[in-house]
């Protein structure tokens, strides 16, 4: 669908439930706020509750409303009355509020519809921070990169290839012929720092190329784009149908997850905010997009003069961090704040629920 394509969204004043009473609210949220462009639903929910991980706990699923999570610039967040509690509400620019009462500890506000592009909606988080890592990197089995066919040369013998030119790769696929392939080049293996178990490794995508011909096992391909030169040596793999998403809506595990940072992507060992980093628990272990992560940081280890001996001092509260991309073994986060310095070997749990 095309980006100007408009999408009717059902919204309205948001709708609160009685299993939201125990939502609690900062005790200096604002009256009133009135959503700005650029403003995230992390920002938003840490201004109104002091945990983004709330959020989803403010909404009351409708089915009047396609998605309760998509809030726009314009629209008013505040504060009302019920019953002597204050309550969050949600309301579309220039609507005025209308109270239903439903049941004792819920309130309803009046239906609006609203036509606007569903890409004008805030984003969970800032969405430029992850972007291009959305496009440019996948984990795969260390196996599955070895065994994909590989550049061997350039036209006319080149070593460094860019978009426009002529490539040739050596190898079987698996399967059938695919019509073009993402270019990969090895990145990080990723090893779990307690079992020693391999997690995965990096693959850095570096362009797509689409098949010319194939005789015997070479393949001859044309570089339709590339994110910087290919070289000899890169593989290829079949592309992945990706949606860049932007709909993340920070949610707590219900279940308890504790890992560890194995790395951060910028290639350093420190960690700060809007840093991206790979954790050591995967979908096998609970782990879901939008999942907000605790940092604790590792206590320091001091010397106990009195039993002449090491200890190690216990972990303190250090920052947090929300999951957009999950594999089996390991995922990705991105760091939403950080309270005091982070380290590679840091660890992370979920919050308690």
């Amino acid at each position: 669908m095309s980006k100007t394509i408009k999408r009717l969204l059902v919204t309205g004043l948001m709708c609160l439930s009685a299993g939201a009473s125990a939502l609690e609210l900062r005790a200096d949220a604002p009256e009133r706020y009135t959503v700005q462009k650029g403003d995230t639903l992390w920002d938003i929910a840490e201004r109104f509750t002091g945990n983004a991980w709330e959020w989803p706990e403010i909404w009351y699923q409708n089915d009047q409303i396609n998605n309760p999570h998509l809030i726009y610039p314009g629209d008013m967040i505040g504060l009302i009355d019920v019953d002597g509690q204050k309550k969050l509400t949600v309301m579309e620019r220039g609507q005025a509020s209308r109270t239903v009462k439903l049941r004792p500890g819920d309130v309803k506000m009046s239906p609006s519809a609203r036509v606007q592009p569903i890409e004008a909606a805030i984003a969970a988080i800032p969405m430029d921070a992850i972007q291009g890592f959305l496009r440019d990197h996948r984990i795969v089995e260390p196996e599955e990169l070895a065994k994909a066919p590989y550049i061997v040369s350039g036209a006319d013998g080149r070593v460094l290839m860019g978009a426009g030119t002529k490539v040739y790769a050596r190898g079987k696929v698996d399967g059938q012929l695919a019509s073009a392939y993402g270019i990969f080049r090895k990145g990080d293996v990723f090893v779990d720092p307690v079992t020693d178990e391999v997690l995965g490794m990096e693959a850095t995508d570096i362009g797509k190329a689409s098949v010319e011909t194939v005789e015997g096992d070479v393949i001859t391909l044309m570089l339709e784009k590339t994110n910087q030169q290919v070289a000899i040596r890169d593989r290829l793999l079949e592309t992945e149908d990706r949606e860049l998403k932007s709909r993340f809506i920070p949610k707590a595990p219900g279940q308890r997850i504790a890992g560890e940072i194995l790395a951060v992507t910028n290639g350093v060992s420190h960690v700060g905010q809007f840093d991206v980093v790979a954790l050591n628990r995967g979908e096998r272990d609970g782990m879901d997009v939008g999942h907000v992560m605790l940092i604790k940081k590792a206590g320091e280890v001091v010397y106990d003069p009195v039993e002449k001996e090491k200890i190690r001092l216990p972990a303190e509260d250090a920052g947090s961090m929300m999951v957009f991309r999950v594999y089996e073994k390991m995922s990705y986060a991105l760091i939403m704040r950080a309270q005091r310095p982070l380290k590679v070997g840091d660890y992370f749990e979920s919050p308690k629920i």
